[in-house]
C-alpha cells in the first residue's frame, strides 16, 4: 500500500501579479490511516492550500502528489482518488438528492449497485432516507452539507479533503462524521480537513499542521504536540503560535 496519501512539496501561491504570497513554501504529508486537522486564522492560506491540492486552482511553484500521482503531470488520476466537501456547498441544487448522488457515483465510474447500497447506508446513517426525493434548493444548511459529504465518499477516495465540515450540522450529525472519518481511516484512506474548532481537532486528528501568514508553524502527532503545549489547552498553544 501506498503509505504517502498526500504529499505537498515547496507549494507556493501568489496573488496581485506575485506581490502577495497566500502560500509560501509548504511543505505536508498525510499518510494512510491518519486524519489531519489543517488550522490557522482567517486568511493564514488554508484554502487556498486546499484548493490547490483538489485541483481547482493552479499554484506557482512546487508539486503535489496524491498516492504518488503529480497533480499536474497526471492530474486526471490525481483527482480520481480525492473526495472534496467544500464549505459553501456547490452543488446542483436543481437536483434532487438522489439525482446528485446518482450522478456524482457515475462520475467517478461506481457500479451502480455498490452506489445505490453506500447511498442507502450513508443516506441513513445522515438521516436523509426520507429527503432524498426532494430538490436539493429546498435543503437546509445542514442537509446540503450532508448530501455534499455522501457525494464525496461514493467512490471511497483514498483521500477525504474537507473545508469546515461541522458548519451547520447538528450535534447528531456531527457525531456521526467524526465516526464515519475515523472508520474512514482505519479503511486504509486519509483525511485532511480545516477547521476552526480546536477541541473538535484536538480529540479527532492524528496529526495537526497549523498555518499562519503561508507557512507551516507546527506539524506535530497529538501526543507531541500535548508535550509542546504543558500546562496550556490547545486554544491557548494555536493563539500563541498565530497571533
Amino acid at each position: 500500500m501506498q503509505n504517502t496519501v498526500l504529499k505537498i512539496t515547496a507549494l507556493t501561491k501568489t496573488y496581485s501579479g506575485g506581490a502577495v504570497k497566500a502560500v509560501d513554501g509548504i511543505n505536508l504529508e498525510v499518510r494512510a490511516g491518519e486524519i489531519l486537522g489543517f488550522l490557522g486564522p482567517n486568511g493564514a492560506g488554508k484554502s487556498t492550500t486546499i484548493k490547490a491540492v483538489i485541483g481547482v486552482l493552479p499554484f506557482d511553484e512546487g508539486r503535489i502528489e496524491i498516492c504518488g500521482y503529480n497533480l499536474k503531470s497526471n492530474p486526471v488520476e490525481a483527482k480520481r482518488l480525492v473526495g472534496y466537501v467544500p464549505d459553501n456547498h456547490i452543488i446542483y441544487d436543481k437536483l434532487t438528492g438522489i439525482e446528485y448522488l446518482d450522478f456524482m457515483g457515475a462520475v467517478y465510474g461506481v457500479d451502480k449497485s455498490d452506489a445505490d447500497a453506500k447511498i442507502d447506508e450513508y443516506a441513513r446513517i445522515f438521516a436523509l432516507t426520507d429527503e432524498l426525493a426532494k430538490p436539493i434548493k429546498k435543503y437546509s444548511h445542514g442537509m446540503k452539507q450532508k448530501i455534499s459529504i455522501i457525494g464525496a465518499i461514493l467512490h471511497e477516495p483514498k483521500l477525504w479533503v474537507l473545508d469546515e465540515p461541522l458548519t451547520g450540522l447538528d450535534p447528531q450529525s456531527a457525531f456521526d462524521l467524526k465516526r464515519l472519518m475515523r472508520e474512514y481511516c482505519a479503511r486504509g484512506n486519509a483525511v485532511f480537513f480545516s477547521s476552526h474548532v480546536l477541541d473538535v481537532a484536538e480529540k479527532l486528528c492524528d496529526r495537526i499542521a497549523v498555518v499562519k501568514k503561508g507557512v507551516i508553524v507546527e506539524d506535530a502527532f497529538m501526543s507531541e504536540l500535548k508535550q509542546r503545549q504543558g500546562e496550556r489547552s490547545l486554544e491557548e498553544y494555536f493563539l500563541d503560535l498565530t497571533k
